[in-house]
């Protein structure tokens, strides 16, 4: 773990001295921030309203918390409910020739990002990443007939008016030690969190009006021969354990639940770009995620674990619910 992750997750952190020498940085966030939302709620700056309901799927905090396999769920379920929903991303990590791009089957994590190609490789729906989420949504709107937008992240971008807000927090970490960034992992104050249209809490029991996500494990899927799949409990053998994520124990946390015995542990920064070489040549165990960017140079013995969100049925319940009311006014 990094000593900013330390001071964020680790009480007490008044006892890192590094607090104190970020602490000014704080203020200056949460005064950016404030005026920031501010311009978008007196008109000051433009928030764009698109022709269709956008549901958020985004968090308060930095790191992974699980909203890839949240937006998954969701279009999964709108789909079987009758909608033609779309799902929109920045594309972080990705450069496009030309925006709004649309995500198929052939994209490459290096033109529209790790995620959406992720994504895309789930959902049955059209899929677009932009920077400028309101041009992309319109564009999943017009081009694709969409009737619902998922947007992938993007609470924080205020550009983009929206009809549902859903956030997706850490079970386990949840807001940390409760302080804006840098000196916490925050990108909006807690008060956020009662603005917002559903708590979604990934990996540990809901509390009060939360609702609890699970991540269920499948087979392993084979990066050079896909076709080849293996259970967990079949693995006979020390494994390397590979994780380029928001929140890499949460991937060891579960092959451990998981009783596969982890040899190593390598971890890379969230959106790592993958080269030849930054994995041994034995067996590999990887992320989903992270195995997108692998698969051109694969090993005959590297693994990917693809994970399904499981939520209370409550949940999709109420995500209908507050959809079908929006769709009528």
């Amino acid at each position: 773990m990094r000593i900013i992750e330390r001071v964020w997750y680790q009480h007490p952190w008044y006892k890192w001295p590094i607090f104190i020498v970020l602490f000014p940085l704080t203020v200056l966030f949460w005064f950016v921030s404030c005026a920031r939302k501010l311009a978008y709620s007196v008109g000051l700056k433009a928030s764009i309203k698109v022709s269709a309901p956008v549901i958020i799927v985004g968090n308060i905090s930095v790191g992974g918390n699980g909203k890839t396999p949240m937006v998954v769920h969701l279009a999964q379920l709108l789909t079987e409910n009758g909608y033609q929903p779309g799902v929109l991303s920045r594309g972080y990590g990705g450069h496009s020739d030309q925006y709004p791009c649309t995500v198929t089957s052939t994209s490459e994590p290096s033109e529209v990002g790790d995620e959406p190609v992720l994504i895309q490789q789930h959902i049955t729906c059209p899929m677009v990443v932009d920077p400028k989420r309101a041009r992309g949504a319109q564009f999943l709107i017009d081009t694709h007939h969409c009737d619902v937008i998922i947007c992938d992240d993007g609470l924080q971008h205020y550009a983009l008016q929206r009809d549902i807000e859903i956030v997706v927090m850490d079970g386990k970490r949840r807001t940390g030690n409760h302080f804006l960034m840098p000196c916490g992992p925050l990108r909006e104050t807690r008060a956020r969190l009662s603005e917002v249209d559903l708590v979604v809490t990934n990996g540990e029991h809901a509390s009060g009006d939360e609702y609890s996500m699970q991540l269920v494990p499948g087979q392993l899927v084979n990066l050079k021969y896909p076709d080849r799949r293996l259970s967990l409990d079949k693995l006979d053998s020390p494994i390397v354990a590979a994780a380029g994520i928001g929140h890499p124990q949460r991937f060891y946390h579960l092959l451990e639940q998981h009783t596969v015995v982890i040899k190593e542990c390598l971890s890379f920064v969230d959106h790592h770009d993958f080269q030849e070489g930054d994995l041994p040549q034995e067996r590999v165990l990887m992320t989903e995620k992270d195995a997108v960017k692998c698969r051109q140079f694969a090993y005959h013995d590297w693994w990917y674990l693809p994970v399904k969100a499981k939520l209370d049925k409550d949940f999709d319940q109420q995500l209908l619910t507050k959809l079908r009311n929006k769709k009528v006014r």
